[in-house]
């Protein structure tokens, strides 16, 4: 049996270091290919998903890739307030992070991410902890909607 073409699915990056900007991208250019959306702060993320100026026009995204430690509105607080609206709470919420502190795994949970994941220091190991995040969450699991 021959497997269907994987979907393309939009993607939304809530990162405000630009070398973690930069390297998800170049992970989504040479392997990924689905589109990939950022934005730098958590008011802006919040703004992107209940598509209020400037992102009216911003495509729903079926993943997000969120940072704890973000300006404006912690990446917690972003957390909560995406799980707890019924519009976006069905939307995949993996936190990517560099804390590895058991507090923030737990109360990620508490706040229902779908999964935690700690950012691999060296490019090689951070492109192929994209590329699983993807295949997981593009091939293996079905996305609400899709």
């Amino acid at each position: 049996m021959i497997d269907p073409a994987p979907r393309l699915v939009n993607v939304l990056l809530v990162e405000d270091d630009p070398g973690d900007v930069l390297m998800t991208r170049e992970a989504f250019d040479e392997y990924l290919h689905n589109r990939l959306d950022v934005v730098t702060d958590g008011a802006a993320a919040l703004a992107y998903l209940r598509r209020e100026e400037p992102y009216t026009d911003a495509p729903a995204p079926d993943l997000v890739l969120l940072d704890l430690n973000l300006p404006r509105r912690d990446g917690r607080e972003v957390l909560q307030e995406v799980k707890a609206d019924p519009k976006l709470q069905h939307i995949p919420v993996i936190v990517l992070t560099t804390s590895q502190a058991e507090e923030d795994v737990l109360r990620s949970y508490q706040l229902h991410a779908n999964a935690y994941v700690t950012k691999p220091v060296d490019f090689e190991g951070f492109i192929e902890a994209i590329r699983q995040i993807d295949h997981f969450f593009v091939t293996v699991v079905k996305l609400p909607g899709r």
